[in-house]
């Protein structure tokens, strides 16, 4: 499952860097051919009928400069007439490209020759305009009657003339961009619905919800280019449809995915926000549809609704997810980091011609919006892919925490019977033990010397079997019949004047450090059983001249006790194996002593842990409970 995500989202990724990359490449490499004519004239008409032509009336006073035009600004007519001079055509095969003007009716006319009209019954009014001429057309007039439903008339700079086949590749490769960025986002949101079978229900709804937004953002940057509208007119309604249903499903997207990433937000406002664009969006789907039905007859109410409004909560929405994705990134969130940077590309380049789109009136049409798109679309996917990282890497985690559980469960239950077996084994044992250590006892008194020394070592065997039981039965049965408060003070020095000269024989020291006023809650012949075990231990691995070190301290309510020596430690496998039953560094050991020391502390309600290094030395930290806490 890693491993698929994580090839999925590089493929991804991959595949928008190189679409980036070739639109880069190919509008660098865009070059404009033939001669720029950056001037023309404008007759506005307060009816939308061409009663008249303006050629009847070449002294009309009426007409003015392209000056007041040709920033988009809305007028108070529906209609107009374009005069615009031809300059000396020196190509055999002449053409004039515009390259955007806004209208739903258009006529343009040669001198007073018809060659080109378009009437469009759908609400999208950017047109793009290649006009063949020929050499005997210079200095001719060229005439364009405009019709716009919104009562806007747009005509931007950039119109050419140039030979016919130059301005051709110019016409149909200068929209294609659009249409592969779109198709790119289209393709990648495909790919990623078939490819969530394959990924866990947890991943589903963030996977699926970014699949959303690229497939809206992609809709939009195809339906919304004059590309399909030029070349493919026939399917226009099919168009308008896609473009205003990507539009329906951005939002709701966009806030189900931040949702997903960033929790409800302050006072739950991304979720508030999230259900009231799912609301309003289903309201614009029902306008839609009785838009569709009724015929477009009520055309000004849906885009009223659809386009002024929509537009307004976009703005808004966008704006507060910025600032609440910035907010999360002072935070040093990581993904909010990744989110906010191509997240505020992508709000400050939308946000920011939607509010010059209202300023215009609607007369500016928005272009570089969709480089915002493809930033804010890998933005979204490494933050996914973080995401899906951070997961595994918690699954790793609860994994590890899991096998340490079962390891634990299984070390309780292997220790649950052998407290049983050691008990029942214990019982039966112990009695003829003691009857066989008396008759043993009796013989020695009437035997020759030689046979009591063979005796003699029969019973320091009975004795060793008997310590053994004793630690079998201490092993199954830990509780305590008297508890008392210890003074951990006082113990260390018992035990001290008890091992000191097992210290001593072994060529070692033994300093102890204790504060007087440490008390724990226990029984103090079993505690120094299990103290006794480990500094016997320790003493057992001095070398020459070696060194035992004892000190305690208390942190709040727990006390700490830290017995550290200087002898040959041991690896961490065998650190991993300490309190094992049969398993000892020494020639005759059993490992029940370990074990025994273990249960104790544990039944006092604490936790022994021991830390070494091989050839370096070996520390044993107990943690027990304070009889007195502190405050």
């Amino acid at each position: 499952m890693k491993i698929l995500s994580k090839a999925l989202i590089g493929v991804l990724i991959a595949v928008i860097v190189v679409v980036l990359a070739l639109s880069l490449f190919s509008t660098q490499s865009e070059k404009r051919t033939g001669q720029s004519i950056n001037y023309w004239q404008i007759k506005w008409q307060s009816q939308n009928t061409l009663t008249s032509k303006p050629w009847e009336s070449e002294q009309d006073s009426s007409w003015i400069s392209s000056e007041i035009m040709k920033d988009g600004k809305p007028v108070n007519s529906s209609s107009a007439w374009i005069r615009i001079p031809l300059p000396e055509l020196t190509w055999n095969t002449a053409g004039v490209l515009i390259p955007e003007l806004n209208g739903k009716h258009i006529i343009v006319y040669l001198d007073k020759d018809k060659i080109f009209e378009s009437k469009r019954s759908y609400a999208y009014e950017q047109n793009q305009l290649l006009l063949p001429l020929m050499k005997q057309d210079s200095y001719k007039m060229l005439y364009i009657w405009v019709e716009s439903a919104r009562e806007q008339i747009s005509l931007k700079q950039g119109i050419m003339v140039g030979d016919y086949q130059d301005m051709l590749i110019q016409y149909v490769s200068s929209d294609l961009i659009d249409v592969v960025l779109g198709s790119a986002c289209i393709f990648i949101s495909l790919v990623m619905v078939i490819c969530s079978v394959f990924l866990r229900r947890d991943q589903l709804r963030m996977w699926l919800s970014l699949a959303a937004i690229i497939l809206s953002l992609g809709i939009l940057v195809v339906t919304y280019s004059p590309f399909l509208f030029t070349f493919y007119p026939t399917y226009y309604k099919l168009y308008s449809v896609l473009l205003d249903l990507s539009l329906f499903i951005l939002l709701p997207a966009l806030l189900y995915f931040f949702e997903c990433v960033f929790g409800s937000g302050y006072k739950g406002i991304i979720t508030k926000m999230k259900k009231i664009q799912y609301a309003y969006s289903f309201i614009c789907v029902m306008a839609m549809v009785f838009n569709i039905l009724t015929s477009e007859r009520y055309f000004s109410i849906y885009y009223f609704i659809s386009v002024k409004i929509l537009g307004i909560l976009l703005i808004v929405q966008l704006l507060i997810l910025m600032v609440v994705a910035i907010t999360y990134a002072f935070r040093k969130n990581k993904d909010a980091i990744l989110f906010a940077s191509g997240f505020s590309i992508f709000a400050l380049i939308s946000g920011g011609e939607l509010t010059w789109f209202y300023i215009q009136g609607g007369a500016y049409s928005v272009t570089l919006w969709k480089w915002g798109v493809m930033i804010f679309v890998i933005s979204l996917i490494s933050v996914m892919a973080r995401r899906f990282a951070q997961n595994h890497q918690q699954m790793v985690l609860y994994s590890s925490r899991l096998e340490l559980f079962n390891n634990e469960l299984q070390r309780s239950e292997k220790m649950d019977i052998i407290s049983e077996l050691a008990a029942s084994v214990a019982h039966e044992v112990r009695n003829p033990l003691q009857v066989t250590r008396g008759f043993l006892q009796l013989l020695q008194m009437n035997t020759d010397d030689k046979g009591r020394e063979h005796l003699k070592i029969a019973l320091e065997e009975l004795d060793r079997a008997s310590a053994i039981i004793t630690d079998f039965l201490t092993f199954a049965k830990p509780e305590f019949d008297k508890i008392n408060t210890l003074n951990l003070s006082q113990e260390f020095q018992h035990i001290e004047g008890i091992m000191r000269p097992l210290a001593t024989l072994a060529g070692g020291t033994i300093s102890i450090n204790i504060p007087e006023d440490i008390e724990i809650r226990g029984n103090s012949s079993k505690f120094k059983q299990a103290l006794i075990n480990i500094v016997k231990n320790s003493i057992e691995a001095l070398p020459e001249e070696g060194k035992i070190h004892i000190w305690a301290e208390q942190q709040d309510q727990e006390i700490e006790i830290h017995i550290q020596d200087n002898g040959s430690g041991m690896t961490e496998e065998e650190l991993k194996r300490l309190g094992e039953p049969y398993f000892s560094n020494k020639t005759k050991g059993t490992g029940l002593g370990l074990m025994v020391t273990f249960r104790i502390i544990e039944a006092l309600g604490g936790v022994l842990e021991f830390k070494s290094q091989k050839n370096i030395g070996t520390e044993a930290v107990i943690h027990l409970p304070a009889a007195n806490p502190q405050d």
